[in-house]
């Protein structure tokens, strides 16, 4: 069995650590399930050969064996179902890992995502200082109740699984901010990033950025 997952060569500073591929790279790592990168220059995820894999032309792709997945969430979740360590054994419990995989992806990402769009991509938009304190408060919002979900636990239910494998990189991608008004979820997001799997994940993407910027890139 041969995995083969797609990266990016080379990104703006500001994404290094944060592509979604290491999601996929820390699955495996978790999983002990050998992979090979196939790298991409920033723009080549946008041809036909690789919308072939993705059809709306981003990273990651997973193949297997002639079996081609995208969507990193639907990724992990394959892996976890595939190998031992990242779901429980029982049914129920096993459910709500994978509740928190969705929950990850949609009631956090979401508005974290907003945020770096106002803040980092668009941060120069006029629109900006408007519409940022609005993002942010319901930012704050989302990591509150996630905040007094977890408590005093480790992880979101019982043993790390593949939620907060999922949730913890969601919130890096808040990069600190924020979340250091939470002491819960600052502890939290420093447990997931040092496990011995995430160390390996996180080296491997950084040592992958050996390309170089598109033409035009300032």
């Amino acid at each position: 069995m041969t995995v083969t997952i797609t990266a990016f060569d080379w990104v703006p500073p500001f994404a290094q650590g944060l592509v979604r591929d290491l999601r996929l790279r820390w699955a495996l790592e978790e999983v002990g399930q050998p992979y090979a990168v196939r790298y991409l220059p920033l723009g080549a995820h946008k041809s036909p050969e690789h919308r072939a894999l993705h059809p709306f032309g981003q990273v990651p792709t997973y193949e297997e064996d002639g079996f081609v997945l995208f969507e990193s969430g639907a990724i992990v979740l394959h892996i976890a179902e595939r190998h031992a360590g990242l779901l429980p054994g029982d049914p129920d419990t096993q459910a709500r890992a994978i509740q928190w995989m969705f929950a990850a992806l949609n009631t956090i990402e979401w508005p974290i995502w907003e945020r770096t769009v106002a803040a980092v991509i668009e941060g120069e938009k006029p629109w900006r200082d408007e519409r940022l304190p609005g993002i942010e408060k319901h930012v704050r919002e989302r990591l509150g109740e996630l905040s007094d979900q977890l408590g005093d636990s480790d992880w979101l239910d019982g043993a790390f699984s593949a939620g907060d494998l999922m949730m913890v990189s969601v919130l890096r991608i808040l990069r600190g901010a924020l979340i250091s008004e939470f002491p819960i979820l600052t502890a939290y997001v420093a447990r997931g990033e040092s496990r011995p799997a995430f160390r390996r994940a996180l080296d491997g993407q950084m040592a992958g950025f050996t390309g170089n910027p598109p033409p035009g890139w300032q």
